[in-house]
């Protein structure tokens, strides 16, 4: 089924499309949400940012500093959610600061290349409190649309109270912000992906996200496995094994690991300044021959390289390399054990595709996150050369792209590519009367200024 036929299949059982039809359309946004459902209607002079991670933020204060009127939706009760409730303890930033960092406010001179979670977090607050971004907490985005007019923004708010020392729901409010301008900052990783493995509910010992796992307190001289070797998939295992657990990691696809930093400064920076005057590739192959001095060939340790290079690779399909921070080692002195893909899971194991069965007291999916944006804006862009159709927020945006909704021809303007590694491209093309940003990442955020010349 492709991507289009997939979405119309979504829209025919999506109560938000169940009311109305061509003629309601054209009075209201498509998504048809019944008038009396609607508790409040607040329209906005400016531009409703859904998300208050440190994208939403540096774009509100980019608009605030520019004087354009908006206001920033966040679906939890604080800023930074992802980072506050679904990282480990260990996690610091995998970039040096300065590639991190928010427009206008660098970090602290006090704080490491690489500062912590509780760090970054800190920082994170005070952006918020300097440029007086306040979002409104609490607001999940469930459908967004654009009428020809406006951005049509629904949202619904739980109501709780706690009752007996639990929280019950004592209702909902649904409240629509209508604007000129939408900005979506919800990042790649807002919802965690749970991958169907053949008999996994056979399992009869602890199965956990990632996003669930905080440190190796309580894990000592137990058998875990990891499943996936991304950035988190390694540190975790990283982790665990500094725990003194049994820490098994599954690497099912091939993946480039990179060592963090080479001969003391950051490979990302080493990155950066090569590409000002070689083209992607060659500046792969000089980081893949620098890794090979430095780490080794990975492929004895059960870790093959992808054929196309850490950044180009990343460019084609926004697959992140792995920056190792002692990972390795730990697989080089045994400590750590690499296993193939799963076959299977038994009751107490895995059996796994070389026909090798193991025995498991913790399973740790590190299978990384997806974007929920295809969930409620309701609408499909379209690649101009190939005509291949898809949600936004579904995958990277490719370089030749123009918006299709139906019959209101909506094109995109103004969108914000995360491309090789962070760095960033603004394009802004005219072809309709709403603009739409998508910022998937926090370090595309440093040529916002530049951008909101895009939008307004």
């Amino acid at each position: 089924m492709d991507c289009f036929a997939e979405a119309e299949g979504k829209r025919a059982h999506d109560p938000l499309y169940q009311r109305g039809g061509r003629a309601a359309a054209a009075t209201k946004p498509a998504t048809g949400v019944p008038v009396d459902d609607v508790d409040r209607v607040v329209d906005v002079p400016g531009a409703v940012v859904v998300g208050a991670g440190p994208s939403g933020l540096a774009v509100g204060a980019m608009l605030g500093f520019a004087g354009v009127a908006y206001v920033v939706l966040e679906r939890c009760g604080c800023i930074a959610s992802m980072w506050r409730h679904r990282t480990y303890d260990r996690l610091c930033l995998h970039l040096p600061k300065r590639f991190c960092e928010l427009p206008l406010m660098p970090f602290p001179t006090s704080y490491p290349e690489y500062p912590t979670r509780d760090q970054f977090l800190n920082y994170l607050e005070s952006y918020a409190r300097r440029f007086a971004v306040e979002p409104v907490f609490r607001r999940a985005v469930i459908s967004a649309e654009f009428d020809g007019k406006s951005w049509w923004v629904y949202t619904k708010e739980v109501i709780t109270a706690a009752v007996g020392g639990e929280q019950a729901v004592l209702g909902s409010t649904m409240t629509v912000y209508r604007s000129k301008w939408l900005v979506v900052a919800t990042g790649e990783n807002a919802e965690p992906v749970v991958p169907e493995i053949e008999g996994i509910r056979r399992f009869k010992g602890q199965i956990m996200h990632s996003s669930e796992y905080r440190n190796g307190d309580g894990y000592t001289g137990k058998r875990v496995l990891v499943v996936g070797c991304g950035n988190s998939g390694m540190e975790v295992c990283l982790d665990l094994s500094n725990h003194n657990a049994r820490a098994s990691m599954v690497v099912r696809d091939t993946v480039h690991v990179l060592p963090r930093e080479m001969l003391g400064r950051s490979t990302f920076g080493v990155s950066m300044w090569l590409l000002r005057w070689f083209s992607v590739q060659t500046v792969d192959r000089l980081l893949l021959l620098m890794s090979r001095l430095l780490i080794g060939d990975t492929a004895r340790l059960g870790i093959v390289r992808p054929s196309l290079g850490p950044l180009e690779l990343k460019a084609v399909c926004g697959k992140t390399p792995v920056l190792d921070v002692g990972t390795l080692a730990k697989i080089k002195s045994g400590n750590i054990q690499v296993l193939p893909a799963i076959q299977c899971f038994r009751e107490h194991g895995a059996e796994f595709v070389n026909g090798r069965t193991e025995d498991f007291d913790v399973v740790i999916l590190a299978t990384g996150y997806k974007s929920n944006v295809p969930y409620w804006l309701k609408l499909l862009v379209r690649v101009r050369k190939t005509g291949e159709r898809f949600l936004l927020g579904e995958r990277w945006i490719p370089q030749e792209v123009e918006w299709m909704e139906r019959a209101e021809r909506a094109v995109c303007c103004g969108v914000l590519e995360a491309w090789s590694l962070g760095s960033v491209r603004g394009r802004h093309q005219h072809h309709g009367g709403h603009r739409a940003a998508y910022v998937g990442v926090i370090w595309a955020m440093k040529p916002c200024k530049q951008a909101t010349k895009y939008f307004f």
